[in-house]
C-alpha cells in the first residue's frame, strides 16, 4: 500500500506527483497490466523464454558476462 504524508507547504499537485513517483518505483501499475488478463502457463513459460533470450542477445552484444 502507498501512504503519502502532506508536508507542509506542499500542494496538491506536488502531492500527486510524489505518489505517482512511489507507485511507479513499487512496479503496481505494470502489476496490475500484468494481471489484467489470464495467461495460460504454457504461454507465460514462452513469454519468460523470450525475455531471457533477448536479455542474453543484449549481453552478447554488449560485452556484459553476468
Amino acid at each position: 500500500m502507498v501512504f503519502v504524508k502532506a508536508q507542509p507547504g506542499d500542494t496538491s499537485d506536488a502531492l500527486i506527483r510524489k505518489f505517482m513517483r512511489k507507485v511507479l518505483n513499487e512496479g503496481i501499475l505494470q502489476d496490475l497490466k500484468k494481471r489484467e488478463h489470464y495467461v495460460k502457463p504454457a504461454e507465460r513459460r514462452k513469454e519468460e523464454k523470450k525475455d531471457l533470450a533477448r536479455r542474453m542477445r543484449r549481453n552478447r552484444k554488449t560485452g556484459r558476462n553476468y
